[in-house]
């Protein structure tokens, strides 16, 4: 049985994702690919010709996948409670932190990578907290700058973010009420300080 071409695709940058996460970007090549899947030598290079093809789809995955899970599991972002809108917010980021850790640290380093590629790196530092969304978050809380208050929370959830996945907070397991607590803590000092 043959696997589906779009499927092929997925499995591959599934696994670029992973490569990155677990050996940098350094590690990531077609034949590493190859080797890991367990495919003839060249599939990879048949699916993405070039490097920069491939690092194009991770970028895609990424960015679709942080939207899909925002869009389909919101946190709480309708609520004026700063201590709820914390708590929610800090739930849906530990949800990442369990279940999407590998695109977490896959994310950052392309970051990094792609610098100097205004497209794929804004679609990158735009796909764990929309602005658009932070924005009228603030809106609501009445903030006195909102685009402002928004900038400044999204930079604290990347540093929570990458706190607990490469920082001091590493040993912190997510899916636990302690990560949850951790993360509301900080989150909640943002928000307050915003609704006044």
């Amino acid at each position: 049985m043959t696997t589906p071409t779009i499927d092929r695709r997925t499995l591959i940058v599934d696994s670029a994702i992973d490569l990155i996460a677990a050996q940098g970007l350094r590690a990531l090549t077609h034949r590493a690919l190859d080797t890991a899947l367990e495919l003839p030598a060249g599939s990879t290079s048949y699916y993405f010709r070039t490097k920069r093809a491939l690092i194009e789809a991770i970028v895609d995955r990424i960015a679709t996948r942080s939207r899909d899970d925002f869009e389909g599991r919101p946190p709480a972002m309708d609520r004026r409670d700063p201590d709820q809108l914390a708590e929610g917010i800090a739930g849906w980021l530990d949800r990442l932190l369990a279940q999407r850790r590998n695109h977490l640290i896959a994310r950052h380093a392309l970051i990094i990578e792609l610098l100097g590629d205004g497209d794929l790196h804004a679609q990158l530092v735009g796909c764990l907290f929309s602005h658009r969304h932070a924005t009228t978050l603030f809106e609501t809380l009445g903030a006195a700058h909102p685009a402002t208050a928004a900038a400044d929370f999204i930079a604290v959830i990347e540093g929570l973010i990458f706190d607990r996945f490469a920082g001091a907070r590493t040993e912190l397991a997510p899916g636990t009420a302690k990560s949850v607590a951790q993360l509301a803590t900080v989150l909640a000092v943002q928000l307050r300080a915003a609704s006044r």
